[in-house]
């Protein structure tokens, strides 16, 4: 394994890596690189990435890039109990899409922003992230492009990429394919924690718009839409292609989040929806004997989705459970402060809607289902 660490990360546990990389020279560009790993790669991957990743370094980074860890400043303001709030995450099979439509900039942009809308639904803000991009054979350029992309989301975010690793496994990973792997860390002041318990009946549910699939669907999306012309302008998309289409980057909820904060709007709770869609997401806050009404009239899902579901053959109950079907994430607030929320996230740039309302009961139920009976999840 090749560790560039375009940060300051310590090595990967087992991996031994600084064994191979303090090898005398005969080994490393001999036997070592006829057994598929090139040292070389590795620092080339590190220069075309180090000034992206300097730029994301903020006041309470600590050191250079290269160390063995990175090292950030417990500097915490005024907040009265900090709690610290981390999440892991891939981007799953997106990273095959990229491959089959030769860019790779987005999927840093993914990994970053998932991980960040993921800490933010518990209000926390985040603090730093580390990536990690593993191949079978070290690309350096592919590499520099996922991770200069890692670097312009966390850029956008105030967040310090911290440090990451970047692994070269010949015979684990298939040559020309690689994965994506990244952690944030956050805080959050204990009283302000976002928990959803304080949802209730009557409370208004506000949506804001997916850019698309983000990083979840694609094994379903890559078997509906295989074998169709992904170069083709569509007219059933408006007029793009699919490889203008599917790899458009997860987007982040950040701001609009600060935008409410701002407006002294009482957030109640908030859902990603990622993996498990409009079904399985919002309950996981959900306080016991409340549930959440969807009108599934109060928007039109994107032609993409809709491509996906026919191509497929989907039953549309299951899609809502695999896709985001155009909907990235839920904010929960009193109905009093219905419209005060909506101004401020438009004042924010943002298009969002009421999808629906919080109820008496369990689960999620959806209110004008073409199935002729609601959707539901325990």
């Amino acid at each position: 394994m090749t560790q560039t660490e375009e940060g300051s990360t310590p090595p990967t546990p087992g991996a031994a890596p600084d064994a191979d990389a303090a090898a005398p020279a005969s080994r490393t560009g001999g036997a070592y690189e006829r057994a598929g790993v090139s040292i070389d790669a590795g620092h080339r991957a590190v220069a075309l990435m180090k000034g992206a990743v300097a730029r994301t370094h903020t006041e309470n980074v600590l050191g250079g890039l290269g160390g063995f860890g990175g090292l950030f400043r417990a500097s915490f303001g005024a907040l009265e109990d900090p709690v610290l709030v981390a999440s892991t995450d891939g981007v799953g099979t997106k990273t095959k899409v990229a491959v089959r439509v030769g860019q790779f900039g987005g999927l840093g942009h993914d990994i970053v922003n998932h991980c960040v809308n993921d800490i933010l639904v518990q209000g926390a803000r985040p603090l730093f992230f580390l990536d990690y991009v593993a191949m079978g054979r070290l690309l350096p350029e592919r590499v520099a492009e996922v991770v200069t992309g890692a670097a312009q989301a966390c850029e956008a975010l105030g967040v310090a990429l911290l440090g990451g690793e970047t692994a070269e496994m010949p015979g684990v990973y298939v040559e020309g394919e690689l994965d994506i792997v990244g952690t944030v860390v956050g805080v959050v002041d204990r009283p302000r924690l976002i928990d959803g318990a304080r949802m209730e009946p009557g409370d208004a549910v506000l949506a804001l718009p997916s850019a698309g699939l983000h990083t979840n669907g694609f094994s379903l999306a890559r078997l509906a839409l295989d074998a169709l012309d992904w170069n083709e302008a569509r007219a059933d998309l408006g007029g793009q292609s699919l490889a203008e289409l599917l790899p458009v980057p997860h987007r982040p909820y950040l701001r609009a989040y600060e935008a409410l904060d701002r407006a002294g709007v009482d957030v109640r709770g908030m859902a990603h929806i990622t993996g498990g869609g409009l079904v399985d997401n919002p309950p996981r806050l959900f306080p016991a004997g409340v549930g959440m009404e969807i009108d599934l009239g109060s928007w039109a899902v994107p032609p993409l989705f809709e491509l996906i579901v026919r191509q497929a053959g989907v039953e549309r109950s299951e899609a809502f459970r695999a896709l985001n079907m155009g909907v990235g994430f839920l904010f929960i607030v009193p109905a009093a402060a219905r419209e005060q929320a909506l101004s401020a996230l438009r004042e924010a740039g943002e298009q969002p809607w009421e999808i629906g309302r919080m109820v008496a009961g369990r689960g999620v139920a959806f209110v004008g289902s073409p199935l002729g009976h609601p959707l539901e999840a325990s």
